[in-house]
């Protein structure tokens, strides 16, 4: 099954999804960055060099973009309703021009909501990586999925 198809009903706690294979331009971070976040070490090569990271690195909002670009791609549900957000989110490694980024995503937990019966609430982690299996950025995040079938009638 494609997992963009899924319905609430057809998440798994603890089952995991890599997918994507992205490769990252000097052109695109530096676009980015003039855009969204101008720091010297995102705007050029030269400017990454007096910094600890002695390059031109993403800008971690732009790491996170290209994921969720990714996560739209390969594996948000047709079915979902959006998010209501996302926590622990962490750049653990710069990337840099010519990395090669792709995706893991763990369920963690799989519940129908209480308030609105007709979906379910997925809390699952994200996992980004670069081209060495270096983890590049990490969150949990929570989506709400429709429900395939009708909650049960507990009135009754």
């Amino acid at each position: 099954m494609d997992p963009r198809d899924r319905w609430f009903e057809d998440y798994r706690e603890g089952e995991t999804i890599g997918f994507g294979d992205r490769t990252v331009t000097a052109e695109e971070i530096i676009a980015f960055a003039r855009e969204y976040d101008p720091q010297a070490f995102h705007l050029s090569e030269e400017g990454g060099r007096a910094t600890p990271y002695g390059g031109l690195i993403a800008s971690g909002w732009h790491t996170a973009s290209m994921t969720m670009r990714m996560l739209v791609d390969h594996v948000l549900s047709r079915h979902g309703l959006g998010s209501p957000g996302l926590d622990e989110l962490r750049w653990l490694a710069p990337v840099r021009p010519d990395d090669r980024l792709s995706c893991r995503v763990t369920v963690l937990e799989a519940r129908r909501s209480r308030s609105k019966p007709d979906r379910g609430i997925i809390r699952q982690k994200v996992e980004t990586y670069n081209q060495k299996g270096e983890q590049v950025l990490s969150w949990t995040a929570a989506g709400l999925v429709r429900c395939r079938t009708p909650a049960p009638d507990i009135a009754g």
